[in-house]
């Protein structure tokens, strides 16, 4: 064959290339593990909020912003239809009054209550002292009608005074005792079952006793309405809370990406109603096992920018296992496993003219020389 014919020499080129590619990937290498050994990269990614109303649904009042718009920490985004919840907390704030009257009118006729037990008992006792005194002058008269009746009798029976006489001294006697029954019987009645005793003052009336139990229970009555009132109290708060909840305000600073629920609509509560950027910056990189040692949470880690090579200082918040599509995988040794990858977020700093889509290189020496 001769070797110096054209397609000879052409195949004898590509043979001597191939080779030499071979041999620069043995000792360079150009596969996943190598290309990955220099630098790693990561996409600048804006955390997203997913924007809602907190616990409260309604009809959709009125859309402050529009989609692109830069928004501030606290700034009204959208408002909810309050009617309903205005009227709710008209309604509460009337029960609560008409409570009020109750509790004052309630506590009033306690007060009322109690003033007069003390001044029945003050006035029984009296009244008892008093009748105590009238039983005891109509048993003097007894007793002495009754001596004036034993002695006329001998009397009579001696024939020193008439039978008229002796009959009108009988009667008289029995007038008397009759008097005493009646006074003992309206001491009884003061009493009311109580027990009597010298001290007046220490006699525990049972009329008197009653009217306090009346009271007392009124006084539970009244505690049963404060506590209604508390119950609506709390009530109205929540009102008054979920009313400051219609309004939907930036969670932080950022910008709107998507309006999702439009003026007029039907917004269920703790469903998503605006998409925002926030200005919070991070990216992702995937490093081997070795690069994952010398880092911990917490690490200052920068890197630059490859459009414009502009240096994003931040601060690593996750180190973790990555998926299993970020292992290294070992293109050139067959038979070797895959390495297994370690997902490291960082979070940027602040940097003028850094935004969401670019590219962040971080060099390996920021791993190998710590």
């Amino acid at each position: 064959m001769d070797m110096h014919s054209k397609p000879v020499k052409i195949g004898l080129f590509f043979l001597g290339l191939i080779a030499v590619c071979g041999l620069v990937l043995l000792f360079k290498g150009n596969d996943a593990v190598a290309m990955a050994k220099e630098k790693r990269d990561g996409i600048v990614t804006a955390e997203q909020i997913k924007v809602s109303f907190d616990s409260v649904s309604g009809r959709l009042l009125k859309e402050n912003v529009k989609e692109g718009d830069r928004v501030k920490k606290g700034d009204v985004l959208m408002v909810m239809d309050p009617t309903d919840t205005d009227l709710d907390i008209k309604k509460l704030r009337s029960q609560i009054a008409q409570l009020d009257a109750q509790i004052s009118s309630m506590a009033g006729s306690i007060d009322v209550a109690y003033q007069k037990a003390d001044t029945d008992e003050v006035e029984t006792h009296r009244q008892i002292d008093q009748q105590k005194a009238v039983l005891a002058s109509s048993e003097a008269v007894y007793e002495n009608k009754l001596s004036d009746y034993n002695r006329k009798r001998q009397l009579v029976e001696a024939g020193a005074i008439s039978q008229l006489e002796m009959d009108n001294i009988t009667a008289s006697l029995r007038t008397a005792e009759a008097d005493v029954r009646a006074q003992q019987e309206l001491l009884h009645k003061l009493l009311g079952g109580a027990e009597d005793r010298d001290n007046t003052e220490d006699i525990a009336l049972l009329t008197i006793a009653q009217e306090r139990q009346s009271a007392d229970n009124k006084a539970n009555d009244l505690e049963s309405l404060r506590q209604q009132k508390k119950q609506l109290e709390v009530a109205l708060e929540q009102k008054e809370v979920n009313k400051k909840r219609l309004i939907l305000r930036a969670p932080e600073d950022g910008k709107i990406l998507k309006v999702i629920a439009k003026e007029g609509e039907m917004v269920s509560a703790n469903t998503p109603v605006i998409l925002l950027e926030s200005s919070r910056y991070y990216y992702d990189i995937y490093v081997n096992e070795v690069e994952k040692g010398q880092m911990k949470e917490g690490d200052r880690l920068t890197g630059h920018t490859v459009s414009g090579n502009r240096e994003v200082p931040g601060t690593v918040r996750l180190i973790a296992k990555a998926p299993g599509f970020a292992d290294f995988k070992m293109s050139r040794e067959k038979s070797s496993a895959d390495l297994t990858a370690f997902q490291i977020r960082t979070y940027i700093d602040p940097v003028p003219g850094v935004i969401p889509g670019m590219t962040v290189e971080v060099n390996r020496h920021e791993f190998t020389g710590r």
